[in-house]
Order: C-alpha cells, then sequence, then structure tokens
C-alpha cells in the first residue's frame, strides 16, 4: 500500500513545536529552509531588492519571539506569510516616507544632469536581467506577490491561494494580468532601445 505524501506544512509542525520549546537548532533549520520564499514574499511588497534583508531580519526575529502564541500549527505558513507580509509594508511606508522627507530638503540642491544621447548599446544578459527585475518591479502590488511566489520560487495555485487568502481562480487572474502587463512592458522597453540603437 502507498503511503499519501505529506504536505511540507505537515512535515515543519514537529519543528515548530520544537521551536516554541526553545529550540535554538529547529529555529535556524526552519529559517534555512523556509528563508527563499519569505524573501520572495518581502521582495514582492516593497518591489525593490534593498530592504530585503533588514526586513527579512526582523520577521525572523518576530518569529522567534510570536512561534509559541501561534494556536493552529498547521496554519504556520499563512501566519509566516501575514508576517512577512506585513513587516514588508511597514519597511515600504518608512522608505517612503524618508524619500519624501529626503528629497524635500535637498530640491534646491538638485542640478539637472547632462544628457548622454547618442550613445550605441546593445541589450546584454545583465541589460535584460535589470530590464526584466524592474518591470517585475514596477507590477502593482496585487500582481507583483503572487507572479513572485509562482515564477521565482515555483509555489502551486493552491498555495499561493492559501497565504493569500484567495480563490484558486482569482490567483489565476492575476498572474494573467501580470504576464500581460510585463509583456507590455518589456516590449515597450525593447523598442525603444532599437529605436535608439538606430
Amino acid at each position: 500500500m502507498a503511503v499519501p505524501l505529506r504536505d511540507e506544512s505537515e512535515l515543519e509542525e514537529p519543528v515548530i513545536a520544537a521551536i516554541c520549546e526553545g529550540d535554538r537548532y529547529a529555529f535556524e533549520e526552519f529559517v534555512r529552509r523556509q528563508e527563499a520564499w519569505v524573501r520572495a514574499v518581502i521582495f514582492s511588497v516593497l518591489g525593490r531588492p534593498d530592504g530585503v534583508d533588514d526586513v527579512a531580519q526582523n520577521v525572523w526575529t518576530s518569529v522567534w519571539q510570536r512561534i509559541s502564541k501561534l494556536r493552529d500549527t498547521r496554519s504556520w505558513r499563512a501566519w509566516l506569510h501575514q508576517l512577512a507580509r506585513n513587516a514588508a509594508i511597514d519597511a515600504g511606508r518608512e522608505h517612503t516616507r524618508r524619500r519624501f522627507w529626503g528629497r524635500a530638503a535637498s530640491i534646491a540642491a538638485i542640478e539637472p544632469s547632462a544628457s548622454s544621447g547618442g550613445v550605441d548599446q546593445r541589450l546584454t544578459n545583465d541589460d535584460e536581467r535589470r530590464d526584466v527585475l524592474a518591470a517585475i518591479q514596477g507590477l502593482p502590488a496585487i500582481y507583483r506577490e503572487p507572479f513572485v511566489l509562482r515564477h521565482m520560487n515555483d509555489w502551486s495555485y493552491r498555495q499561493i491561494s492559501e497565504v493569500m487568502g484567495l480563490p484558486v481562480d482569482a490567483v489565476e487572474t492575476r498572474l494573467v494580468r501580470a504576464r500581460r502587463l510585463l509583456r507590455e512592458v518589456l516590449a515597450g522597453r525593447v523598442e525603444q532601445n532599437n529605436v535608439t540603437s538606430r
């Protein structure tokens, strides 16, 4: 008789129980296994790579401090997703405030930059990667978050729907719209690069 495969959430339940008992080794192992998708959630909310390290550190500190209050260990993934998402939202607000006041304070010191027109550049792989990353960062958060979870972390539609609290068809719709927006943005950048390289 075949033994049914257990969901990853079930496999983490004993680890979470050990963490609640203060087992630092279990915590380090849990962080190692969950770090990639937590960072992806943070990136998808922030929309930029800078700041992800700091927010992730704050998330893991919060996990260590709060995990013993988790009522249902089976819901750890949704709990951790919400924790990461909220921390990223808070960090984004703080970044926006600092950027606004920094610009306001230095607006008089800004000088117009010289144009570098006429330089013929071909797209390199690094340039293409930068363009794709910039296009992903430019997606509205409602589309960026499921896109990053699906295409950068290989999550299933079901997993995304569970952590985002959405029906699977809503996840599918958001992914279709995200892909369409990316195609439009990237097509526009290729056309722009072709025009400037003539």
